[in-house]
């Protein structure tokens, strides 16, 4: 296996989320609007799982999950209007006093009880108001938190869709990355971001790589500058993100190294964690790397589905040498 490409990545963690980030850039999505708790905006989300507090408002507070955020669907809001005042106060309480709560969110644009209100104010928990079902509103959280508290890297290479294979292109600077990016751009696949890749595990083992926004759809060739890919080459040479399932890591062409010839031994490298695929490519004048590199892609692709041909090509020349006519 080989090492994670440490010197051309920065992984860590996202940047913590506020709820004010959350409500900025879900508000409209969402369909939310703020009640109430606004002095609560720099409230941490931490967790990307949504709960829904149940039991909890009957008083059963041992499993109550505190550190997500909350949301309360029609079976919840019809169950607090049968409570009396002081015991809607009571479980209110309870529920609004842990620190690492983030916030509230009531679904179906139902309205909140009095004491909801005054108690997310006083304790100051963001309380939200969604026009969307509960089902509906837990899916698009979830997986825009998932997508947001996900652990991320930064990997100075290139991303490239082949074949509808997300290949990483990884190499020292100046070794050809871009060079190879337009000719496989050319040959009619696709830019999901170039010189710097933005890697992040989801659940699950996935690695998904994007572009910096600011920069999306743009490379950098030596002699040329910046160019925009989707002006030229359109929009079907261009995708926002991909996973990524193999990387070709580009080198100088060493004499004195012996490189695979049969393809026999696989080599994988690291990325937050997980193993993906290697394959490691020499440089040198003559060689099309457009065209290696899709072959590459192909090959991985017949590898997800259980076709190793180099492999079988060795055990037909073992078969072959170790049947009768070898023998007689």
């Amino acid at each position: 296996m080989s090492p994670a490409p440490s010197p051309e990545a920065t992984a860590g963690r996202p940047a913590p989320l506020h709820v004010e980030e959350m409500w900025k850039s879900q508000a409209e999505s969402l369909r939310l609007s703020l009640l109430a708790g606004q002095e609560g905006f720099r409230r941490t989300i931490r967790v990307a799982d949504i709960n829904r507090p149940g039991l909890t408002l009957a008083g059963f507070f041992d499993y109550y999950r505190g550190e997500r955020v909350q949301v309360f669907g029609m079976g919840e809001c019809a169950f607090l209007s049968t409570l009396s005042s002081a015991q809607r106060m009571e479980i209110f309480e309870r529920i609004l006093s842990v620190n690492e709560l983030p916030c509230l969110i009531l679904t179906h644009g139902r309205e909140p009880v009095p004491e909801l209100l005054e108690m997310c104010d006083r304790f100051q928990v963001p309380l939200f108001q969604s026009q969307w079902e509960t089902a509906r509103l837990i899916g698009e959280m979830t997986a825009y938190l998932e997508e947001r508290l996900a652990p991320c890297t930064s990997v100075h290479g290139t991303l490239i869709n082949v074949y509808g294979m997300g290949v990483l292109i990884l190499g020292a600077s100046g070794i050809g990355k871009s060079e190879c990016a337009l000719e496989l751009l050319k040959r009619g696949q696709m830019l999901v971001a170039d010189d710097r890749v933005e890697v992040r595990h989801k659940p699950g083992g996935i690695l998904v790589g994007s572009g910096h926004q600011m920069v999306q759809h743009h490379m950098e060739v030596r002699g040329l500058g910046i160019i925009d890919v989707w002006k030229i080459f359109g929009v079907g040479a261009v995708l926002k993100r991909s996973l990524i399932e193999l990387v070709v890591y580009l080198e100088m062409w060493d004499p004195k190294k012996e490189y695979d010839r049969m393809g026999l031994e696989e080599k994988t490298t690291t990325l937050l964690g997980v193993e993906v695929p290697e394959i490691r490519v020499p440089v040198q004048p003559g060689r099309n790397l457009g065209s290696l590199i899709e072959v590459a892609a192909l090959n991985q692709r017949l590898k997800q589905q259980g076709i190793h041909s180099a492999r079988e090509l060795n055990d037909r020349l073992i078969q072959r040498m170790s049947g009768p006519s070898a023998r007689g």
